[in-house]
């Protein structure tokens, strides 16, 4: 049985999407042939949202090592509260006593703290051990470059971000045995980066879904949905942060509504449409994104958005509640939202929009449960309008027929991306393993 040390800042009880990953693979690393440790940051030492659940659902025979951290209240005087800051020296002092009290094989970087992989090249160094880095998102990003784009978000601190990326980025993943990435155009601006990546193991595999995880949330009485029924209402709901570069979905989908609302005004009238879980910023600092453009298009009457995040399971609650999901995709083609086999599993009618070409579009494709509606051309708002007449329509629209339930389970659970991450940590340590 080879060991895995696994490096997630972010754990349950904490409610945060880049370590659900983690979570869900843990069930099943052993019967792939590993064993997991996992190294994160004590649940206490991290602002936002916690989700009881989440920990009760962890299997209780793996080692997790908790950190703790810089008080938050002394960086956010120098204008920094990120965890991977406030946690570095704490990471690197238990991982190399892990490290040097134990016999792994192979670390495991999954997380979007990206200061926090720089520790995997001064392991190998130390103590010759291989590492492996999970590209939830790009560290680097020229988004922000390109016509039309959106200003930058976050003033000084987004510039220093960069800063930092552009400066360490090749430096951290240079002696990576192995990349992990939830897009295939993450992969290819890493090749158009650096020559030498060509050579590196990697592997294309988005989020999964956990069929458990859907049998607690419906199976727990305690648990509520985020939004109230309204008697003779449709509710639409997307759960998730909806950031800057997500501004042309929702114009597409406000777009499409009010199309609705001018040929059919009583249709469109018995309409909800809930924005869940909107700001990637807990607290005061949270911005409505949704909200401003549902106004701007005279939808907001019809529109609900809630900044703050909501519990793993009050999310999944929330899907299983919703007469219907909208998934809205991003600006960039490689975005591919981890909530896509959540969606699948929730067996409700799905609206996703994205522009043509997108690793969204091909997804949603390839398991044939949603109609898409491009984000990136007019006709969107007559297949936004189109999909919402279905949706009221006596009965509504069933699912679609071609539904690929084998393809998902296949390849789509839980279990079978826990598969796939075993099978590149193999690659990674090369044909002696």
């Amino acid at each position: 049985m080879k060991r895995v040390l696994i490096v997630s800042p972010h754990f349950p009880p904490v409610n945060a999407p880049d370590h659900q990953r983690v979570r869900m693979s843990l069930p099943y690393f052993r019967e792939c042939g590993w064993e997991p440790t996992v190294l994160a940051v004590d649940a206490d030492r991290v602002d936002g949202a916690k989700d009881a659940l989440l920990a009760a659902a962890l299997p209780p025979a793996v080692p997790v090592h908790r950190v703790g951290t810089l008080p938050a209240r002394l960086t956010r005087l120098v204008g920094f509260g990120n965890i991977a800051y406030r946690a570095w020296f704490h990471l690197r002092a238990e991982g190399e006593r892990l490290l040097r009290a134990g016999k792994f094989d192979l670390v495991y970087f999954s997380t979007t703290q990206f200061v926090a992989t720089a520790l995997g090249a001064k392991w190998q160094r130390k103590f010759g051990v291989p590492f492996v880095v999970d590209l939830q998102d790009p560290w680097r990003t020229d988004y922000y470059d390109r016509p039309g784009a959106p200003p930058p978000p976050g003033g000084w601190k987004f510039r220093f971000a960069r800063w930092q990326a552009n400066r360490l980025e090749e430096a951290s993943w240079r002696g990576a045995a192995g990349f992990i990435t939830v897009s295939e155009t993450y992969l290819a601006q890493l090749r158009a980066r650096y020559p030498w990546f060509a050579g590196k193991p990697s592997a294309l595999i988005p989020f999964g879904a956990s069929e458990a995880d859907f049998s607690l949330a419906r199976g727990h009485t305690g648990l509520r949905p985020a939004f109230e029924r309204v008697p003779g209402a449709v509710h639409c709901v997307s759960v998730g942060a909806v950031g800057p570069i997500m501004r042309a979905a929702i114009e597409r989908l406000c777009a499409g509504i009010r199309a609705l609302r001018t040929s059919d005004p009583h249709g469109a009238g018995r309409l909800r449409f809930h924005f869940i879980g909107t700001s990637y910023v807990a607290g005061e600092g949270a911005e409505s994104s949704v909200a401003p453009i549902a106004a701007a298009f005279g939808v907001s009457d019809l529109v609900r958005e809630q900044v703050d995040r909501v519990g793993y399971f009050v999310a999944i609650k929330t899907l299983l509640a919703a007469d219907a999901i909208v998934i809205p995709g991003s600006d960039d083609a490689g975005y591919n939202p981890s909530k896509i086999a959540p969606c699948f599993l929730a067996e409700k009618p799905v609206l996703a929009l994205a522009p043509a070409g997108s690793s969204l579009e091909r997804m949603v494709g390839e398991l044939g449960f949603a109609t898409m509606a491009r984000s990136d051309a007019p006709e969107g708002d007559a297949a936004v309008a189109e999909f919402l007449r279905a949706l009221l329509a006596t009965p509504p629209r069933p699912l679609p027929a071609t539904r690929a339930t084998a393809l998902f389970a296949a390849t789509h659970t839980a279990r079978a991306r826990t598969r796939q991450q075993c099978d590149l940590f193999e690659r990674a340590l090369g044909p002696a393993s």
